[in-house]
């Protein structure tokens, strides 16, 4: 985990799962996405941006474990875990950045172990009479994720479905999604990263300051 150290009027948390590391195209475009919402929010008047802290996690480059008996054991016995600081970095973040590949119709496992880490009744979610609610709220959520080919409105599209129920269900229902598709078919690649990097261009003009 790395972290730029800037004065706190923004945090944009940055979280990037592609197993390719900086390398994946879902990261390369979640990082075009960070560098232009820090641009927009840049003190013009400074040499150095001071208005945004950016928190990054590269889930390849710095895996997070699967949640586990021993895990959960010592969370029921208040004892410190991984997930503390996971839940803290997103709680302090006032827009949240997820690169997500689609690997065989679903997020990679990385991102799973780092959801599982993160839902945690008491903390980010309670259990009321009426069912559970979200306890993060507030917070802008950009999804990034790229696709061989294209799935975005079919039925073989589960991972966007999952990755709106499990936002909303921490209470994070203010999502964006931006697709890259068709990656991995002849003469689509480009066209699916500029529609990707135009998408994001407007999302960030639409940014209130």
């Amino acid at each position: 985990m790395t972290t730029e150290s800037q004065s706190a009027v923004k945090t944009i948390l940055h979280v990037e799962s592609s197993l390719f590391g900086e390398g994946g195209v879902s990261s390369q475009l979640s990082t075009e996405l960070v560098t232009k919402l820090q641009n927009k929010y840049a003190d013009v008047n400074a040499k150095v941006n001071t208005n945004v802290k950016i928190v990054k996690r590269n889930l390849a480059a710095e895996p997070i474990p699967h949640l586990d008996l021993a895990t959960i054991t010592a969370i029921g016995e208040g004892k410190p875990v991984i997930g503390d600081t996971l839940i803290q970095e997103l709680k302090d973040a006032d827009i949240v950045v997820l690169g997500v590949p689609m690997y065989n119709f679903g997020v990679p496992s990385g991102l799973k172990a780092w959801f599982d880490h993160i839902a945690r009744a008491g903390s980010t979610f309670k259990y009321t009479e009426t069912g559970p609610v979200g306890l993060l709220e507030n917070k802008k959520v950009y999804v990034v994720t790229s696709r061989g080919g294209y799935h975005k409105d079919a039925a073989s599209d589960v991972e966007v479905p999952f990755l709106k129920t499990f936002l909303g269900f921490l209470g994070l229902n203010d999502v964006e999604f931006i697709y890259a598709e068709g990656l991995n078919l002849s003469g689509k690649r480009e066209q699916g990263l500029a529609d990707a990097s135009a998408k994001i261009a407007a999302l960030v003009g639409e940014e209130a300051a």
